[in-house]
C-alpha cells in the first residue's frame, strides 16, 4: 500500500556527511513531487519515517539498528504508518534485515532512490539534479562530487556498500554550487569517498585541481574546503591551487590511517610510512600555511606494540592541525576480515586514548601560537553567552571552534568577521571582535 500524498515524512539522518548529502537529494525529490516532506524534526508527529542508515563499522552499525528498532516501535504502537529504511546498513544487509525486522515496509540501498520515491507515488525528477534543500545551518553546505571507491583497503566496508568510483561531470557540480550560493550558501566542503581519484573515470586523468579551479571562479563563493583525500598518488597539483585561490581554505583533510609501513602494507594503502612523511613535508613546502587533518587506525590485526609505537612517533613529528581515530571493527566481506581479530578491545581503547592525549597537547601547542593573532571567522551559531564560528583551518563540528563572548558583540550566524584570539585551549579559541 502506498502512502498519501498529505501525509508528513519525516528522513532520520545518520552518519556521515556523504549521507546528509543523500538525505538533502531524496527531500528535494519528495518536495518536488509536492510530498509533506522533514529532516529530522522532532515536533511534526510524521506519518512516515524514512531512516538512512550508516554501516562503516561496528558502532555505526549498533546505531542503525537501534534507530531503526525504536520507529518499529512506534510503528507498533500506531505512531507512524509506514516505516521504511535506505542506506549503506540496507544496501550491505538487506536480505537478513528484511528476515529480523519485519516491521519495516521497504529495505533499499544506497542506488534505489527512484524506487524508495515509488512508495510516495513520485517519481524521480531529473530536471532536479544539481537542485538541493539544505539541511546544515544554510551557510554552508557538503558537495559530493563523486559516489563509490576503486581503492582496495583491506579494512574498508565502503565500496561494498557504495560500488565502484563515479565522477559527477565538472558542469553539474558548478551548477550545482551555483544553486547553493545562490540560495545563502557560503561555504562548501568538498566530499568524496576518495576526493583525490576524481576524473580518472570521466576524463582519463585526474581532474580535481580543475574542478576547484571552476569551482572558485563562482561568485559569491566564499569558502571551499577539500576533504577525505586518498595520500598515494596524491596530485600536488591541488596544493598549488590552494595556494593560488584565496576562496580554497587553506585546509586538507587527508585520511593516512596509520604511520607503520608493515601496517600500511597489511591495509593495503599503497604507501609507505616513509613516503607519507615525504608527501606531507612537500605539501607544507607548497603551501606553509595549510592546516592538516588526518585519521587513523589503531588495533588492525597484526598491529604490536612496536607498530603502534611508530604511529606515536609519526603522530609527534608530523604535528598535524587536526586529528581523529577510529578502533579497528572487524568487518565482515574485507580482505581484513581473513585475518584473526587479534588486538584485545582493551588494547585498543588504550592505544585510542594514548594517540588522543598525544594530539591533545600537540593541539593546545599549536593553538596557543594563534593568541594575538586576527583571523576571519565564520560564525555558525550562538546562545545568550556566546556566538561560535570558525577559522579557514576548520570543518564544522569536527575542528576547532572560535568563541566570542555575547556581550558587546551584535553578531550574524552566517557572516565573516575579524576576531583577534585572546585565548586557547586544545580544542577552542575564544576571540573578540575588532
Amino acid at each position: 500500500m502506498q502512502t498519501k500524498s498529505k501525509d508528513k515524512i519525516n528522513i532520520v539522518t545518520l552518519g556521515c556527511a556523504k549521507n546528509i548529502v543523500d538525505s538533502e537529494v531524496l527531500l528535494t525529490q519528495l518536495k518536488g513531487n509536492n510530498r509533506d516532506a522533514y529532516h529530522h524534526r522532532d515536533d511534526i508527529n510524521p506519518d512516515v519515517v524514512i531512516i538512512n542508515t550508516c554501516g562503516f563499522i561496528d558502532n555505526a552499525k549498533q546505531q542503525s539498528i537501534d534507530t531503526i528498532l525504536s520507529y518499529a516501535k512506534e510503528k507498533e504502537f500506531g505512531n507512524i504508518k509506514k516505516l521504511y529504511v535506505t542506506g549503506c546498513l540496507s544496501e550491505r544487509y538487506k536480505q537478513s534485515l528484511e528476515e529480523d525486522i519485519p516491521e519495516v515496509d521497504g529495505f533499499y540501498g544506497t542506488r534505489d532512490l527512484p524506487d524508495l520515491l515509488k512508495n510516495f507515488q513520485a517519481k524521480y525528477r531529473n530536471e532536479l539534479i544539481g537542485e538541493r534543500v539544505i539541511t546544515t545551518d544554510s551557510h554552508y553546505a557538503f558537495l559530493k562530487i563523486s559516489e563509490g571507491c576503486d581503492r582496495p583497503c583491506s579494512f574498508c566496508a565502503i565500496p561494498l556498500m557504495r560500488g565502484k568510483h563515479r565522477s559527477k561531470s565538472i558542469e553539474d557540480l558548478v551548477v550545482e554550487t551555483k544553486n547553493l550560493v545562490k540560495n545563502g550558501v557560503k561555504e562548501i566542503m568538498v566530499i568524496a569517498q576518495d576526493s583525490t581519484y576524481y576524473g580518472l573515470d570521466l576524463y582519463g586523468e585526474r581532474k580535481l585541481p580543475d574542478l576547484l579551479r571552476r569551482l572558485s571562479d563562482i561568485e559569491g563563493l566564499e569558502w571551499i574546503r577539500l576533504h577525505y583525500a586518498y595520500p598515494s598518488g596524491f596530485p600536488l597539483d591541488i596544493i598549488k591551487v590552494m595556494k593560488e585561490r584565496d576562496n580554497i581554505c587553506n585546509y586538507l583533510d587527508i585520511p593516512l590511517q596509520h604511520g607503520s609501513t608493515e601496517i600500511l602494507k597489511m591495509m593495503r594503502r599503497g604507501i609507505t610510512r616513509e613516503r607519507t612523511d615525504d608527501l606531507i613535508k612537500k605539501i607544507k613546502d607548497i603551501n606553509p600555511d595549510i592546516s592538516i587533518r588526518t585519521t587513523l587506525i589503531v588495533g588492525h590485526p597484526g598491529e604490536e606494540e612496536k607498530h603502534f609505537q611508530e604511529m606515536c612517533d609519526f603522530v609527534s613529528r608530523n604535528k598535524f592541525d587536526r586529528l581523529g581515530v577510529f578502533t579497528y571493527s572487524h568487518e565482515e566481506g574485507t580482505h581484513s576480515h581473513s585475518f584473526e581479530d587479534n588486538v584485545p578491545e582493551t588494547v585498543k581503547r588504550k592505544r585510542y586514548n594514548s594517540i588522543m592525549s598525544l594530539q591533545q597537547k600537540i593541539s593546545h601547542e599549536i593553538n596557543q601560537e594563534k593568541v594575538g593573532k586576527t583571523f576571519k571567522v565564520l560564525i555558525d551559531r550562538g546562545d545568550k553567552n556566546n556566538y561560535f564560528g570558525r577559522t579557514e583551518f576548520d570543518s564544522p563540528e569536527v575542528d576547532n571552534e572560535v568563541i566570542i563572548p555575547v556581550k558587546n558583540s551584535h553578531l550574524r550566524v552566517g557572516e565573516f568577521y575579524d576576531v583577534k584570539i585572546v585565548s586557547a585551549r586544545a580544542y577552542d579559541l575564544v576571540g573578540k571582535i575588532l
